[in-house]
């Protein structure tokens, strides 16, 4: 894995080999944070589900204060936190949890950027897209990743609306943002 921009660019760093882990693609991340802007500085992030840590140390190379990585397999966390210490990420932090009740304890309006990347074959995207609706302040921003598409209609009872959507091989890609209430 690449990283794409930033303080760390063009830096390879390992990926375990696991079934069913799927570092986001280069041209994925480029377009997402080509969608949020280059630099993030001053921001607080989430990776939910950070498998390979693609997505969290790419928010953190761009300069994002903190970043919290959560991540249940114990050898992925390992290997996460073996990163962290290879680039001397200070601002990465490496938790070994559930995506979804890290995401739901975290304080309403907590994170500037939520990053949702579940396993494709599980049912965590609803409880996740809730979770993270709640975890965003009202200008924060939702990246998921997933396996089709998901339309407004879908994501309104999370208060979330899709800002921008990419298709990449077999990944949706879906920058979304809080839907501004009324009063």
């Amino acid at each position: 894995m690449r990283i794409v921009g930033g303080q760390w660019r063009s830096r390879l760093l390992p990926v375990a080999d696991k079934p069913g882990l799927r570092p986001t693609p280069d041209r994925v991340r480029e377009t997402l944070f080509n969608w949020l802007g280059q630099d993030l500085g001053g921001w607080r992030c989430v990776d939910a589900f950070a498998g390979s840590g693609a997505l969290g140390f790419e928010a953190a190379s761009r300069g994002a204060v903190d970043v919290l990585m959560v991540e249940r397999d114990p050898a992925l966390v390992a290997a996460l936190n073996g990163v962290r210490v290879q680039l001397n990420a200070e601002a990465v932090r490496v938790q070994r949890g559930d995506g979804v009740a890290v995401l739901a304890a975290l304080p309403p309006g907590s994170a500037d950027l939520v990053l949702l990347d579940p396993p494709f074959d599980s049912d965590l995207f609803d409880a996740a897209l809730q979770a993270a609706a709640r975890a965003v302040g009202t200008q924060g921003h939702v990246y998921l990743e997933a396996p089709r598409a998901w339309a407004d209609d879908e994501l309104a009872g999370c208060g979330l609306r899709v800002k921008r959507h990419l298709k990449a091989g077999a990944v949706h890609a879906h920058w979304l943002q809080r839907v501004a209430t009324a009063g």
